[in-house]
């Protein structure tokens, strides 16, 4: 255990409160600089923008327990954020923010590759101190850039994401251009050099150094829907061992992906909506990687949601493979996705399988008293192609809002792996049982 006197503080603050673990909301720089924050005056000077600044706090206390048949953890990790974002003048506006993760309980490994604790299941939340944002932003009428280290979140995560459920996260050290001058119409272009990863950058576990273009367009198309098209050309420069996250090395990560969405919600009654989503992709080799395939992702999602809180939605999400015999160089990829939100919470498919991978899945939310939420998600998991059978995986989320500052939120997911003869040895890990417990409690201002 290590323990530091801040981190000691830090509990003495939350840890009254009971703990809890879905990703919450924390401050992230945005694809286009944001509006001036309020201030009881407008600076006149750049000066006075320094002075008239915001200062923004965040800190996450959470435990995380993992067994597996020969492995287990016992993570107990605080995370804390300070930043400063300056007041708007002459539409330039900037952000920087530190963060520190301390292991108090380190009954666990960091990383996939790291050497060292090898009975220990791994939890991605190492020690670190590090700048996780720092941007300048620049915004003329409805036209906004930023560049620098910046959070970014485009659409539901599925491609690209800020991995905000680990302790570090994910943030792109990138220029991003975001227009909104056509009405209904959002146009987001980013290039991207290199993508701080939530391990740390280490020899085992490097950053991506990245020659990469984000190209995403939305448009309103009515009060039931958005449709949105993307180009997201990814291109990885080094190569580094395989992890549980990538195949043989980074540049194979190196992908070209173009897809359209269309998501919305339509009202049924007064007290009941429909809510939809379609979603189709075709994904191929680019840049730097070394295999040459092209493979198809889609999803179809459908539900229904009261007004009282009840929901239900039903998904069928396929991560395609190209060819006929499992081959884990022609699947889909989604490197800087913020994967834990997409194929269940074990993380046991944070790389696509050999085969690709069938999602089936079923959530119900439930409003139970004391304003607490209760969702429920089921998952069916097969290969695209090869015929194996991946299990299935129950997870479960409770949150609980205590205040505007402080939210608490217990949280579990319970993986049986199929053990199926037709898995292949690189995706041996679907075989396996896999049970996750997360405790954790969030406080923001």
């Amino acid at each position: 255990m290590k323990t530091h006197l801040h981190s000691i503080a830090l509990i003495a603050t939350l840890g009254a409160a009971s703990l809890g673990a879905q990703t919450a909301a924390y401050p992230a720089a945005p694809v286009a600089p944001a509006a001036p924050a309020a201030a009881p005056a407008k600076p006149t000077s750049f000066t006075e923008a320094l002075t008239m600044g915001k200062v923004s706090v965040n800190a996450r206390l959470r435990y995380e327990h993992i067994d597996q048949p020969t492995t287990r953890a016992d993570a107990l990790t605080v995370r804390t954020r300070l930043g400063y974002k300056t007041a708007s003048y002459l539409g330039l506006q900037a952000f920087i923010e530190g963060e520190n993760t301390t292991e108090l309980v380190d009954q666990f490994r960091p990383g996939p590759n790291e050497p060292t604790n090898t009975t220990k299941s791994v939890v991605s939340d190492p020690e670190v101190t590090d700048v996780s944002q720092a941007w300048v932003g620049y915004t003329h009428d409805k036209t906004g850039l930023t560049t620098g280290r910046q959070k970014v979140i485009l659409d539901n995560s599925r491609w690209v994401g800020d991995v905000g459920f680990r302790q570090s996260g994910q943030s792109f050290d990138s220029v991003f251009v975001k227009d909104n001058t056509v009405k209904d119409l959002s146009l987001t272009y980013g290039y991207v050099w290199n993508v701080k990863r939530w391990f740390a950058d280490t020899a085992t576990n490097p950053d991506f150094q990245s020659n990469s273009h984000i190209i995403n367009a939305a448009y309103k198309v009515s009060d039931y829907g958005t449709l949105t098209g993307y180009g997201y050309l990814l291109d990885f420069e080094h190569g580094a061992p395989a992890t549980a996250l990538q195949s043989t090395n980074v540049t194979d990560n190196s992908s070209a992906t173009y897809g359209a969405s269309f998501v919305g919600a339509a009202p049924v009654t007064d007290t009941l909506k429909a809510t939809y989503r379609a979603e189709y992709a075709t994904q191929s080799d680019y840049g730097s990687n070394r295999n040459t395939y092209t493979a198809d992702y889609y999803i179809a999602e459908l539900g229904a949601a009261l007004k009282s809180g009840y929901a239900l939605k039903f998904g069928y999400e396929v991560l395609g493979q190209d060819g006929s015999t499992p081959d884990a160089n022609k699947v889909i990829r989604t490197p800087i996705a913020t994967q834990h939100a997409h194929n269940g919470w074990a993380d046991v498919f944070l790389r696509t399988p050999d085969g690709g991978l069938v999602d089936s899945y079923v959530s119900v939310a439930v409003p139970l008293p004391g304003a607490v939420t209760l969702t429920t998600i089921y998952h069916r998991y097969q290969a695209d192609v090869g015929g194996a059978d991946f299990g299935d995986e129950i997870d479960v989320v409770a949150g609980y809002k205590v205040n505007k500052n402080l939210s608490l939120t217990a949280k579990t997911a319970f993986y049986n792996g199929a053990g199926d003869s037709k898995v292949a040895a690189a995706s041996a890990a679907v075989k396996s049982d896999k049970t996750v417990y997360w405790l954790q409690a969030d406080y923001a201002f």
